[in-house]
């Protein structure tokens, strides 16, 4: 007789009564499968570890916070927050990404001044966060192939195959964001001055 295994939907109502061992049983679970998608993206084994910590720690809190109600879906939502905390761990730690823009030309590629001066130096610090506002205002399935294309240097092989989809879409998606980007630049009030942002 094949012995009972709780549903995750289980597993997690014994966890709000309680229950640690019950998402000790979660996290032997899903460890190894985190770990692999969170390593694929960051390619990094202490990276990956610390990541796979944070992921299960956001778990808890989510849940002990009664704001998890994804019941029978927990496994996408679990991949999902170790996805997302992969790709926020390369935007926290590269700064300044290479943007490409739709028609060959750069965009807040390198913000270059002939004396690093302190308010040159403020000037570059304020048009990158401006930048990553604006990318964070894009839809997520636009930001999400921005971010592992330009900040994490994935090839759009790499990005399909981790995103589920085919490689047009990931090029479809990337597109778009490229043209949404421009748009928004256009209606801000960052300046696409051509002195710094040569076609």
């Amino acid at each position: 007789m094949n012995k009972y295994k709780p549903s995750d939907s289980e597993l997690i109502s014994q966890f709000r009564k309680g229950n640690e061992e019950a998402f000790a049983l979660i996290v032997n679970k899903y460890k190894a499968k985190v770990f692999t998608s969170v390593y694929l993206i960051v390619k990094d084994k202490d990276v990956a570890e610390d990541l796979i910590q944070e992921v299960f720690i956001k778990v808890i809190k989510t849940v002990r916070s009664d704001r998890y109600n994804e019941e029978g879906k927990f496994q996408p939502w679990l991949m999902r927050i170790a996805h997302n905390l992969a790709i926020d761990h390369f935007r926290k730690n590269k700064r300044y990404p290479t943007i490409v823009l739709e028609d060959g030309s750069s965009l807040f590629d390198k913000v270059e001044f002939s004396e690093e001066s302190y308010e040159s130096v403020q000037i570059k610090n304020e048009t990158h966060e401006k930048l990553r506002q604006l990318i964070d205002d894009l839809p997520e399935t636009q930001k999400q192939v921005l971010i592992m294309r330009h900040y994490m240097d994935m090839s759009f092989q790499e990005i399909a195959d981790q995103t589920g989809v085919s490689i047009n879409t990931a090029l479809g998606r990337m597109r778009y964001a490229l043209i949404n980007l421009r748009k928004k630049i256009t209606h801000t009030s960052i300046a696409y001055d051509h002195n710094f942002y040569p076609k």
